[in-house]
């Protein structure tokens, strides 16, 4: 199944058509993953709460993404139609905490006015986000007190444990935006699995080989690497599929009186770099370069065309 970036998953139609206004079918819809915001220390010393993530999760579903906070309504891209808050194994903030993000699917509908802002996401051109959002409260990261009731200042380490304001109880999620540096280093768009049969095979090969389970993020860094390795296999297989065919043509001329058979279980076993040698050292033999000599002519220019048109 392909759940390539601006392809929808299974259902998620229904859940984009409680935000349109009519019916929409998939082909007509351009759909694509982003991270909100996380709970690590930002730029301005500030991190979400995991419990205030949680609340975001309720507060984004439905709302819009403009350019540059920029209000105005003309300036809508994206509408979010799904969230989740996800624990990423193995990643810690930099303050050392487990790390959790806040994962949104937004869609926009394939109209030709929205090509350049889609060529754009697939590009990586967009891709950064900021979310514009109201907290009730703020409190410091060292002593739990109200920000600003104690003597602790951001960016200082107390006892080793690094200062930083916790945004707490969300009341409101106003906008979320494509920005050109986001607050929080980690927030923007991010692409999906090529295809989900790699996520699915490499966590049922994982379990089966009794490893622990990975986060999406490094099952996706393994889906992309297994396919790197695939491709390069196929090809060496095509460069080994190459070479046997020299090494059957030249030791043809060399050695007329072995059978094929033989040459080809002899060749099965070799690697490749003592293919090339046997290639070279045989097509040396037989007075070839790079190949074997033509053995048929059709004769002179404009003669036997029969054989001119093979």
């Amino acid at each position: 199944m392909e759940t390539t970036m601006g392809m929808l998953r299974p259902g998620e139609e229904k859940l984009i058509g409680a935000f349109t206004g009519r019916d929409m079918a998939p082909e007509e819809l351009y759909a694509f993953s982003v991270v909100l915001c996380d709970n690590d220390i930002d730029r301005d010393g500030e991190r979400f709460s995991e419990g205030a993530l949680q609340t975001l999760k309720e507060l984004f579903v439905g709302v819009t993404g403009v350019m540059d906070h920029d209000p105005k309504s003309e300036g809508q891209r994206a509408r979010i139609f799904y969230t989740e808050v996800q624990k990423l194994s193995g990643k810690t903030t930099s303050d050392g905490r487990p790390y959790h993000r806040l994962l949104a699917r937004a869609y926009l509908p394939r109209t030709a006015e929205n090509q350049s802002f889609i060529n754009a996401l697939e590009s990586g051109i967009r891709k950064e986000v900021s979310v514009n959002c109201a907290v009730r409260k703020k409190i410091c990261s060292v002593c739990g007190a109200a920000w600003g009731r104690c003597g602790h200042r951001v960016g200082q380490a107390y006892e080793g444990k690094v200062c930083s304001r916790v945004l707490c109880e969300p009341t409101d999620a106003y906008e979320w935006s494509f920005v050109a540096i986001p607050a929080q280093r980690a927030a923007g768009v991010v692409k999906a699995f090529r295809k989900e049969r790699d996520r699915v095979e490499i966590q049922k090969r994982l379990q089966e080989g009794g490893a622990q389970s990975f986060s999406a993020e490094e099952t996706e860094a393994l889906a992309k690497a297994w396919r790197e390795l695939e491709q390069k296999a196929a090809e060496g297989e095509t460069y080994r599929v190459h070479l046997k065919g020299k090494i059957s043509r030249a030791a043809a001329m060399v050695f007329p009186e072995l059978r094929s058979e033989v040459l080809k279980s002899m060749v099965e076993v070799l690697p490749a770099e003592m293919m090339e040698e046997w290639c070279r050292v045989l097509e040396k033999k037989a007075g070839v370069s790079g190949g074997c000599r033509v053995q048929l002519s059709s004769g002179a220019a404009g003669k036997n065309e029969a054989y001119q048109k093979l």
